[in-house]
């Protein structure tokens, strides 16, 4: 029972919830909130539990309903380039059948072998190629969604183009379950990259890394994958894994291209890079770069191993990524914490975890607290933001009006009545 009741982020719920529901169709989740509708009683929606901000976390008394058993994916089509699939679909499910059609699915969550599209629609998420392809509202055209009351809706359309009336599935889209319950999507797939080409290189500073990706900003190359690691975790990775990377350098840079022209656009890159780098290796063979792309993935389980960690996802200009990093370094060295950082460079997204020291359900630690919005105000004051991809849900709460502004902030909640009147889904999240 504690694993639905909690998500990755280890936020642990006020009290048990009223009661758990396994949603088995669509009738099931309408059923669900008109009995919620009706009696006033909170709704949390859940799917696979990977969320990092305490999204799908609920509260005493609430009802959890599970959707994750929705899980097909009904249709593939190859000309119109979509999929039809239920919010349980796991979201590598999804680009591995996909990819059976000559297709593939762009979003590339860390946590792709785990996370359902559900949740990834409901936070937004990016990922890997979110240098090149964006994030899951780029790839999102139409959603079935339950509304509060129990009734269905279809937003969006099945087409690439469309601007009949408002983008309401662009609204539900990081909406954290605050406005409806998806229950079905409709989502743009794209041809299969041909070719690919990877470049590893090491730096002998984050700070040299993130002025590496500045270049490659402005060399004309853009690479669907462009990943930063730091020595720290560097570090873990090695403990975890028995590798040597740390050894190469302080900053690791992971750019992958694709297309006809992989290859040609890598050299790009490279040229971009190479007076910056101390270690540079490249690949165009597909299982050599897994090899590679391996190490940015294993990154927050080998930090994780080392204790309980809180994972901040802030996001600025990347003009400023070399000032965001400096300003994390300057922070730990301030808190006395251990701050461990990678993210998507390309998009100036940045992971800093901090780690706790604390068990999941710890109280988190003074230092820790004062780190973290100490790196919520570094990424507003350069003009970015709390949360790229993971959301806010319960844990970023307090930070929201002073990035999006009183009056924005209280035309959210406007929004936000007129689709729930009686405030029953995920309260407590998101605003």
């Amino acid at each position: 029972m504690t694993e639905i009741l909690t998500d990755r982020s280890g936020l642990l719920p006020s009290g048990p919830p009223s009661e758990v529901v396994v949603a088995r169709d669509v009738d099931h989740v309408r059923e669900t909130l008109r009995r919620a509708h009706r009696d006033r009683i909170p709704v949390v929606t859940r799917g696979a539990g990977s969320g990092l901000a305490g999204g799908a976390v609920a509260d005493a008394g609430a009802i959890v309903l599970d959707v994750s058993a929705l899980d097909r994916i009904l249709s593939i089509d190859p000309v119109d380039g979509v999929a039809h699939v239920e919010p349980g679909v796991i979201t590598a499910d999804l680009d591995r059948a996909a990819r059976a059609r000559g297709l593939f699915y762009a979003p590339d969550p860390g946590s792709v072998e785990l996370s359902t599209i559900g949740g990834n629609i409901a936070t937004n998420a990016g990922g890997l190629r979110g240098a090149k392809y964006g994030v899951t509202r780029d790839a999102v055209l139409a959603l079935d969604v339950v509304l509060a009351d129990g009734s269905l809706v279809r937003v969006g359309r099945p087409t690439i183009k469309g601007v009949t009336g408002y983008d309401i599935a662009s609204l539900i889209v990081g909406s954290e379950g605050t406005l409806g319950v998806v229950v079905g999507a409709t989502l743009r797939l794209l041809p299969a990259p041909p070719e690919t080409a990877t470049a590893a290189a090491f730096f002998p500073s984050l700070d040299r890394a993130a002025e590496a990706v500045a270049a490659i900003a402005v060399s004309g190359a853009r690479p669907a994958v462009l990943e930063i690691v730091d020595a720290a975790t560097l570090a873990a990775i090695d403990e975890a894994e028995g590798t040597r990377l740390r050894e190469r350098g302080e900053a690791f840079l992971l750019a992958q291209t694709d297309g006809f022209g992989a290859e040609r656009e890598l050299a790009v890159v490279r040229e971009a890079i190479a007076p910056l780098a101390a270690d540079l290796e490249w690949t165009s063979d597909p299982e050599r770069a897994e090899g590679l792309i391996a190490a940015r993935r294993r990154a927050l389980p080998a930090i994780e191993r080392r204790g309980r960690v809180l994972i901040e996802d802030i996001a600025v200009p990347r003009s400023r990524l070399a000032d965001a990093v400096r300003g994390i370094q300057r922070i730990a060295a301030e808190t006395g914490t251990e701050i461990f950082v990678f993210g998507h460079a390309g998009d100036g997204n940045l992971h800093p975890n901090i780690l706790t020291g604390g068990a999941p359900g710890d109280p988190i630690s003074p230092a820790a607290e004062e780190a973290a919005e100490r790196i919520f105000a570094l990424a507003l004051s350069l003009g970015g933001t709390l949360t790229a991809e993971h959301g806010i849900g319960r844990l970023k709460r307090s930070w929201v009006a002073r990035e999006v502004g009183d009056e924005v902030h209280a035309l959210q909640r406007r929004i936000k009545d007129l689709l729930d009147p009686h405030g029953i889904l995920n309260p407590g999240a998101a605003l």
